[in-house]
Order: C-alpha cells, then structure tokens, then sequence
C-alpha cells in the first residue's frame, strides 16, 4: 500500500530516467534522478512502497532498463497503466518491478490517494475513495519472477 503519483500519456524513458544520467547503472544512483524531468518533486516525496499511476503509452521511447530500474530503486511498488510501450513492459518484469494494465484504475486513481495492490487477484483498492478495480492477475511465474527480484535472479535462484 502507498500514496499515488499520477502523471499523464505517453510518459517516455526520457523523462523517467534522464540520458545525462545514464553514465551508471547503479540504482541507487539512478533513483536520485527518477522523474526528475517531469516531476522535479518526486525523489524527495516518494516513499517505499508508493504507485506510479499513468495514462496511456508509459515507458515509450528508448528501450533502456535503466527506466524500470530507477522508478523501482526510488521505492516505487507497482506502476499502473492503461498501456504500457511493449520494451518497458518487458524490461520491467525481467528487472522486478510490477506493472498493471488497468485502465479503469488508471482514469479513476487521483494523485495523493492511497492504493492498495495485490498482485496473485490483481485486485487494486482505493482506500481513499472506497473504489476497487480489477486488472489481470500476474501469472505464477511471473510472480516468482519478482519474488526473486527478475528474470536475472529468478534463473540464478533456480538453476
């Protein structure tokens, strides 16, 4: 559970992880600089445990990994989408952080509302407003996946 970011359409790896920053890959590193471009607020607010709420499109532009990694070393706990850019869809499960296509959550979630999210259900609640929405459920292994912290770990953990 934790406090929504909400941002608009077609949010790109840009904006999510600036280039000028990409000269590491550590994401402790990278956290420092997440959103920065578009909400120059949200390193110093954003707790672990919080949502990114988006409108359609998010995480297109360039393919980069650093883009998921970031917003998940920042202590982002899912982001919520409509649609998200087919490359950030994938880079975000191999690198561990949860994603859910929901557009209803997505029109009806207000930024600052608290969201509840569980991922085995894909059932979303928000406390604030006493709403629940359903997105599609993670598939078993796509859980494991994240248990293990993505794809990378998940394969070292369990050869």
């Amino acid at each position: 559970m934790g406090k929504v970011f909400k941002y608009g359409e077609n949010v790109d790896t840009d904006v999510i992880i600036p280039a000028r920053h990409l000269n590491t890959s550590d994401p402790a590193e990278l956290a420092k600089h997440c959103m920065e471009d578009i909400d120059a607020d949200f390193v110093s607010k954003v707790k672990a445990g919080d949502l990114i709420v988006a409108g359609r499109n998010f995480g297109c532009g360039s393919s980069r990994e650093h883009a998921p990694i970031a917003i998940k070393a920042a202590g982002v706990s899912c982001v919520i989408a409509p649609t998200f850019a087919r490359i950030f869809y994938r880079n975000s499960f191999n690198t561990g952080l949860p994603i859910l296509e929901c557009e209803e959550a997505a029109v009806r979630i207000a930024a600052g509302d608290e969201v509840e999210v569980n991922f085995k259900t894909g059932e979303i609640r928000n406390i604030t407003k006493g709403e629940a929405y359903q997105a599609e459920a993670f598939p078993e292994f796509i859980n494991r996946i994240i248990e293990n912290d993505g794809l990378v770990n998940y394969v070292k953990n369990n050869l």
